[in-house]
């Protein structure tokens, strides 16, 4: 129940953090594009053009983040090889921009940042947790000895 509810929040989150920065890279853009602002000489439409993209592509990349953690927690099973990859490189890069939110932003950006890497730490290690009374025996694999441990060879 409880990484239902984790997953699914973590789904929700990142749909909104999501819109936000979509809107937030429009709003750039626009105002690039409206001031013809340049940096070093570049193409003031190149340079709305690249924000309008980078926009695009971070929200499809948390749209992407938050499908694969709601179908974690619609049907309440662990994430796949590459939903995990995906959703440990969307934890690593919310990390990084948490760090970076102190020095730039503001310590409210940091808090909302690291409750989303909150978020996403903890669906990938509820669902790496075993569940109680899972399995009813067949194809379980037995742990591995402890260190130091002699495995049994024979009946």
């Amino acid at each position: 129940m409880l990484r239902r509810l984790v997953a699914g929040l973590a789904a929700i989150v990142l749909v909104a953090e999501a819109a936000v920065l979509v809107l937030v890279h429009i709003v750039l853009g626009r105002t690039t594009a409206n001031q013809s602002m340049s940096i070093a000489g570049s193409d003031p439409d190149v340079m709305s053009k690249a924000t309008y993209a980078m926009g695009a592509g971070m929200g499809a990349f948390l749209v992407l983040c938050a499908v694969l953690t709601a179908v974690a927690a619609l049907g309440d099973r662990p994430p796949g090889r590459f939903a995990r990859v995906v959703l440990i490189a969307a934890a690593v890069t919310h990390g990084v921009l948490g760090v970076l939110a102190i020095v730039l932003v503001t310590w409210t950006a940091f808090a909302v940042t690291t409750m989303i890497l909150c978020l996403l730490v903890l669906t990938l290690t509820l669902y790496a947790a075993p569940r109680d009374g899972a399995g009813d025996g067949e194809g379980d694999v037995p742990p591995p000895p402890a260190y130091g441990e002699l495995k049994p060879t024979g009946p």
